[in-house]
């Protein structure tokens, strides 16, 4: 940009904007008529300049984002033959979700593992299997999405115990990279306010600098998950950023590279008008792009009520090809960098992320306060007053609490059960489950289809 075209226009300060605005409001007071706070207690204003920019020193990112895909193993034949459908198709990253273990080397045939990016979520703690699975995959672009204390958090019990889970978790961090990862997504999906889940994170993440080898440090990487706040759902990922340099700096450690895996989250979507659900998520991965995601794996518009399907699996990832390959977004990682609204935002979450980190670490640390059912409660308060708003329709959701189509029947396509899940195990702690806004609602419009069917009968 020519500097000189602008020479002739008068710079006017962020003073002289406040003044003409005071005036303007024929004796209204500025800050209560025009400052707003959020829920967070985040302080908005009606305009900002350069004044309001902050220099904040983000990690940089490589690279733009990969579009992954996210594959669950149930035949590993049909999950290799997906995967490659997938990179066929346009993404370059691959999720592989599990519950027990596979025939990794069925699974992997024909797959490029020196270009593509392979993410393994294990809901199971196998030292030998993951050691032996690392060491036939790229360890560069390989990434196991194993977090015990997320295991313990959302199902209320280790894999084993506490003392077991740590010495094998230690020992496969010790032999095999980027193995620990802290998965946020848990908190924003249960109903945690944004803050929150900046200081939860970190608090999670310390346990594992305090509990594991030194070295550990060097294979920590993240999920989170990112809803549909736009502007502040962006400044939330960098917060993040910044928090984690923070954090890791602490410790002597320089994070040059932050692996960001970003979903958007599923508290906000619905079963009724399920379409809406693509103009969320298309919002919800600008933010992720816009944000600093170094992955992405969309939600497909029907994944709550749907088996994995190719028609669904395709336009997710379509919407990811889409905004990477013809709106612009293929560098958008940089595009937010020096917007004075959204450093002004990143700045007032990260410091109060940190304050109430700060908080958790004098109470005895993030394990103690979930042994105690503190983290536990805090969220259930946070969304619960989210869920008066959605009931109240002060926090509307298009299609749901909003313009419900009245016509709209879902009841013989659920394939899958949609809401929460009643557990009858005992647990050690009090598990953090996730839950839909919708769901309360949607049960109730479900049963009023039973009762026109049977009706009808």
């Amino acid at each position: 940009m020519n500097p000189s075209l602008f020479r002739e226009f008068e710079e006017s300060s962020a003073a002289a904007w406040k003044q003409k605005i005071q005036v303007d409001l024929n004796g209204l007071d500025y800050n209560e008529s025009l400052l707003w706070k959020t829920t967070e207690d985040i302080v908005v204003k009606p305009f900002y300049t350069i004044d309001d920019r902050k220099e904040l020193k983000i990690a940089a990112q490589k690279e733009p984002f990969s579009i992954c895909q996210s594959i669950f193993i149930d035949d590993v034949k049909i999950a290799n033959s997906l995967a490659l459908n997938a990179l066929k198709r346009g993404a370059n990253a691959i999720q592989f979700i599990a519950n027990k273990t596979f025939d990794f080397k069925a699974l992997l045939e024909r797959i490029d593992l020196q270009s593509t990016k392979l993410f393994f979520k294990l809901h199971f703690l196998e030292q030998e299997f993951v050691e032996k699975l690392s060491n036939i995959t790229n360890s560069k672009n390989t990434f196991f999405q194993l977090d015990i204390i997320g295991n313990l958090a959302e199902n209320g019990n280790w894999f084993e115990s506490l003392s077991s889970d740590i010495q094998k978790f230690d020992t496969i961090s010790k032999k095999t990279a980027n193995t620990v990862c802290v998965d946020v997504s848990l908190y924003e999906n249960a109903g945690a306010g944004i803050v929150q889940q900046l200081a939860y994170a970190l608090a999670h993440t310390n346990e594992y600098l305090v509990q594991l080898h030194k070295d550990a440090i060097t294979n920590i990487h993240f999920m989170i998950s990112v809803r549909g706040n736009y502007f502040f759902e962006i400044a939330k990922l960098r917060a993040f950023k910044l928090l984690v340099q923070t954090l890791f700096k602490d410790y002597q450690h320089k994070a040059a590279h932050i692996e960001l895996f970003v979903q958007p989250s599923a508290r906000n979507k619905t079963i009724y008008d399920y379409n809406v659900n693509m103009l969320r998520t298309t919002s919800e991965c600008m933010s992720a792009i816009l944000g600093g995601a170094t992955s992405i794996s969309n939600l497909s518009y029907d994944e709550i009520y749907h088996k994995s399907n190719e028609f669904g699996e395709r336009i997710s990832r379509n919407q990811l090809l889409i905004l990477k390959e013809e709106a612009g977004f293929n560098q958008g990682h940089l595009l937010a960098k020096g917007s004075y609204y959204i450093e002004s935002i990143t700045h007032q979450l990260a410091e109060k992320g940190l304050a109430l980190f700060k908080t958790i670490e004098k109470s005895g640390g993030f394990l103690k306060l979930l042994k105690e059912g503190s983290i536990q409660q805090k969220i259930a308060e946070k969304a619960g007053k989210e869920q008066a708003q959605f009931d109240t329709q002060s926090l509307p959701l298009l299609g749901s609490n909003l313009h419900p189509n009245t016509e709209d029947r879902i009841l013989n396509h659920l394939e899958l059960y949609p809401f929460v899940k009643q557990r009858n195990i005992k647990t050690l702690i009090v598990p953090i489950n996730r839950k839909r806004l919708a769901e309360a609602y949607e049960k109730e419009r479900l049963e009023n289809e039973k009762k026109t069917l049977k009706g009808l009968h």
